[in-house]
């Protein structure tokens, strides 16, 4: 029974779980099953699956940061490649995070779905932190009590400044980042493990949405599910071919020839590290990217470069402020924009990762971690478009940067309709 269990793609089982849960709950709610008692009582599940999640975040947030950095190499050697990169990167996630906020502001999903907190929680009141504060707030003056208490944004600080301090070191910090890079591999193993979860918490969690709740939280949820997918097929259709238009100044049909494996693989397994080996594939032999541009670009942008994820992030934050009624003010926008950047970049390149780095975002801006819970069920579906783009992504770039330092095979990325 093991053996064809775990034979069942996680996506199948994560998808099943949420629509048979989903059916469970209402029938449980329409037919007052097991003696009346609530759905609520089930969502126990839920809560352990996500309580596993939140141990996750301070270690795989400082193991992967500084392992993505220290991956860069040496500073001083870094060179055009590199800076270009990073660039694009940095600007491209920018734009993403923003159309995620845009959007949920826009629409307003979550405005009117009145879902009360759970006994004992109240409604932070909304943030009035300052410019000043915000800033001040950045720097911790004690890590280790910051990773105890679990404040997200002066933890990826530091680990943004240790992870440089790394790479300056050079030679002698050598053993700092193989243990770095261990430990990034650890957590990534440990991320999988607690995923494997996920298909009991989504079944738990859907049964008691579906079974507690207005029939217009269901609504709003498709809505998020909607506004994901838009949100992505915005950056793919729009902000990846205005690079491969205006920056590297190529075709762009033959672009999408040349990457479509990938985006398939990226799709079905949720895993910007599954898609690694097709993604260099495709950039170096359909696209005519060099190795060496294409090799370091690829791998880094697997490691950093997560549109996807900061479009969803910004998105389902608004969101989640919306349902419970918070008021965000210019000071909680940019703190989004902040963490959800930062936290697209520490972003393991497996499934449910984002969700992981949500609560840093959700947690920076004083919403409820409750908001989790709601969006936990329909996460793999939205995380499979997001991963699509989030390797679209990665391929843009190394082709606009393979362009500018003149290591690409333009006759080869022309001739991708014919591989």
């Amino acid at each position: 029974m093991f053996k064809f269990w775990f034979s069942i793609p996680l996506w199948q089982r994560v998808i099943g779980a949420l629509i048979i849960g989903t059916l469970f709950g209402w029938i449980w709610k329409e037919f007052a099953l097991f003696g009346g008692a609530s759905p609520e009582s089930i969502k126990w599940i839920g809560d352990l699956f996500i309580k596993a999640i939140k141990m996750l975040i301070v270690p795989l947030i400082f193991f992967s940061l500084v392992s993505g950095i220290a991956a860069l190499g040496d500073l001083r050697k870094l060179g055009n490649v590199g800076g270009k990169a990073l660039m694009i990167f940095g600007g491209t996630a920018a734009i993403s995070v923003s159309l995620g906020l845009t959007l949920a502001t826009i629409t307003q999903p979550g405005v009117g779905l009145n879902v009360a907190l759970p006994d004992g929680a109240e409604v932070p009141e909304p943030a009035t932190t300052t410019a000043v504060d915000m800033i001040l707030s950045m720097v911790t003056d004690n890590p280790v009590a910051t990773m105890a208490e679990g404040q997200v944004l002066p933890l990826i600080i530091f680990a943004l400044l240790f992870g440089i301090s790394v790479l300056m070191a050079g030679k002698e910090a050598l053993p700092i980042v193989k243990a770095m890079d261990a430990g990034s591999a650890v957590m990534q193993r440990m991320t999988m493990i607690v995923m494997e979860l996920a298909p009991f918490g989504v079944f738990a969690l859907m049964v008691w949405v579906a079974g507690t709740l207005e029939p217009a939280v269901l609504l709003g949820l498709l809505q998020i599910i909607g506004l994901n997918y838009l949100g992505c097929f915005i950056i793919i259709l729009l902000v990846y071919p205005a690079i491969i238009k205006f920056i590297a100044k190529l075709p762009i049909i033959d672009f999408y020839r040349g990457i479509v494996d990938a985006q398939v693989v990226a799709f079905s397994t949720a895993s910007s590290n599954a898609a690694l080996p097709v993604t260099l594939r495709c950039v170096q032999r359909n696209l005519g990217v060099s190795r060496s541009v294409s090799s370091f670009v690829v791998a880094l942008g697997a490691t950093i470069n997560m549109n996807g994820t900061a479009m969803y992030l910004g998105l389902v934050a608004v969101f989640g402020a919306q349902v419970y009624g918070i008021d965000l003010t210019w000071t909680s926008y940019v703190l989004i924009a902040l963490t959800a950047t930062l936290g697209s970049v520490g972003a393991a390149g497996i499934p449910g990762s984002g969700l992981i780095m949500l609560t840093l975002v959700l947690t920076s801006i004083g919403v409820p971690l409750e908001t989790v819970a709601l969006v936990a069920g329909i996460n793999h579906i939205m995380d499979m478009m997001r991963t699509a783009t989030n390797v679209t992504g990665d391929a843009t770039v190394a082709v606009a940067v393979g362009r500018m330092a003149g290591e690409i095979d333009v006759e080869e990325y022309v001739s991708a309709d014919d591989i």
